[in-house]
């Protein structure tokens, strides 16, 4: 099997996740990376300037979310069928950019979580009630050795704020349950003592299907908790994303399941697929589009 080159352009906290997981691939010869930082050595990595100076057959966009479609751009320009991964979101807003010469994806990974594709699965052909979905974490925490009041998360302009940051959880509803139909309500606000000057709290209430939904988001709950419940005719599911545990009370009979799984497994996975040209679970281009184009909605709801 031929082995791959992999161009890396970013090299913030996510960037060098990704080149520190992709330098321990079998199938991995060579690692590129764009970045002003070149202070890191790790195997298979080099450092270049400029995308003509390398062939990949696989590029991660992690650069910030603010230059995502700079940067895409020269992507499209240098390149022709190539597998290109931006991290989420695609945008810092929604943005016009017609993609023709490469596959782009963008890098929603909790879809390869198996308590994601366990929910997918099971929901089928069943009647759903409700769906209440929490994320709450500490954003100080987030990046060790990095001030929390200078990371992009923290400044608007660079693309930050809780709703973007943790569009995680809309792509998932959508992926698992269906396209969002109704936004009944949108508060998205900076309501904590954090000092950033980007949204750190979100309470989305609407509606897919029949499915009455209720998403929650924040920078500042200390201990990271991240759930999902779904309630339906004789159904209960309760999923704890952290703990890896579902908690299942399903006609009459309840029932523990826990996964195996560990900090960069969905990371790998993603990879994995990717490079062996599998697109069926990643989000495409136009799925990140759909989701910026949703926040838009949401943000013209705030309430």
């Amino acid at each position: 099997m031929r082995k791959k080159k992999v161009l890396i352009i970013g090299l913030g906290s996510i960037g060098l996740r990704h080149a520190k997981i992709l330098s321990k691939f079998e199938n991995v010869k060579k690692i590129a990376v764009i970045s002003k930082r070149k202070n890191i050595r790790l195997k298979k990595v080099i450092f270049i300037n400029h995308p003509n100076q390398f062939d990949p057959d696989y590029i991660i966009l992690s650069s910030i979310t603010a230059r995502h479609i700079t940067d895409l751009k020269i992507i499209e320009k240098s390149y022709k069928n190539k597998i290109v991964l931006v991290e989420k979101p695609l945008f810092d807003k929604n943005k016009n950019l017609t993609i023709k010469n490469n596959k782009v994806l963008v890098g929603y990974n909790l879809r390869y979580h198996p308590i994601i594709r366990f929910l997918k699965n099971k929901i089928k052909k069943k009647k759903i009630f409700s769906v209440y979905i929490f994320c709450g974490s500490y954003l100080p925490n987030w990046r060790k050795n990095q001030n929390y009041q200078f990371c992009y998360s923290s400044k608007k302009k660079m693309g930050g704020g809780v709703l973007l940051d943790l569009s995680h959880e809309i792509d998932y509803l959508q992926w698992i349950f269906g396209k969002i139909k109704k936004i009944d309500y949108a508060k998205i606000k900076k309501i904590s003592n954090l000092k950033i000057d980007s949204d750190d709290y979100v309470n989305l209430i609407g509606k897919i299907k029949n499915i009455n939904f209720s998403i929650n988001l924040n920078y500042f709950t200390m201990k990271t908790i991240r759930n999902i419940i779904v309630d339906g005719k004789n159904f209960s599911l309760q999923a704890d994303l952290i703990k890896n545990e579902i908690y299942l009370h399903e006609n009459g009979k309840k029932k523990n399941i826990k996964f195996n799984t560990y900090r960069n497994f969905t990371y790998e996975l993603q990879h994995s697929y990717l490079l062996n040209k599998n697109y069926k679970i990643s989000s495409s281009f136009k799925n990140g589009k759909n989701i910026l184009s949703l926040i838009d909605k949401m943000i013209n709801l705030n309430n």
